[in-house]
């Protein structure tokens, strides 16, 4: 019998605990089982596919985090502001969470729950940009570019890229500007 009171999502919630303060490379079965106050094989009572699955509910969760945070930042907002919102949001999430942002998978991996977490994901950035008219395949180009921008700051930032005095916040928000005048100038066909 599974231990009482502990569920799949609480064995999540201890990875997460742990990637947060060790980062994703600490995540292993004892680690995890250690936190949870459990033998490391009585962890597949509760993910049975083992540390492979637990990885795999961890990117589910994280991805799914983000998103939401996402489509918190836009609520609300449309055009300039709603990208400028989501991009700081994007930000700030893998500032806040370096270690989980780290755990976000970047390439679409072959499981249906991570698809729809990713699909909700690309969602809210596919929704802030239909203010600029863009549809089909400009919709995804400047997805793409989209998620380049907001991935490539947050994963230098958090990786210590910018140790130059310069403000980090007016180097976002100078990015943000030359993204949302792209977006305005957005090529139609």
């Amino acid at each position: 019998m599974p231990r009482v009171g502990l569920t799949p999502e609480q064995v999540v919630g201890h990875a997460l605990a742990l990637i947060d303060e060790q980062g994703p490379e600490a995540l292993t079965l004892a680690a995890v089982a250690a936190r949870a106050g459990v033998a490391t094989p009585s962890l597949y009572k509760h993910v049975s596919g083992g540390l492979a699955e637990l990885r795999r509910l961890v990117a589910v969760r994280v991805t799914e985090e983000l998103a939401d945070r996402l489509a918190e930042a836009a609520l609300g907002r449309a055009g300039d502001a709603a990208v400028a919102a989501v991009l700081r949001a994007y930000h700030g999430y893998a500032t806040e969470h370096p270690h989980r942002y780290a755990a976000l998978p970047q390439a679409p991996q072959p499981d249906a729950d991570l698809v729809a977490a990713a699909g909700r994901l690309v969602g809210v950035i596919v929704a802030v940009l239909r203010e600029y008219g863009l549809e089909g395949s400009e919709a995804i180009h400047a997805a793409r570019t989209f998620r380049s921008l907001a991935h490539g700051f947050a994963a230098l930032s958090t990786g210590g890229a910018f140790q130059l005095a310069e403000d980090l916040g007016e180097t976002q928000e100078r990015m943000i500007t030359v993204l949302t005048a792209g977006l305005r100038g957005w090529p139609r066909p």
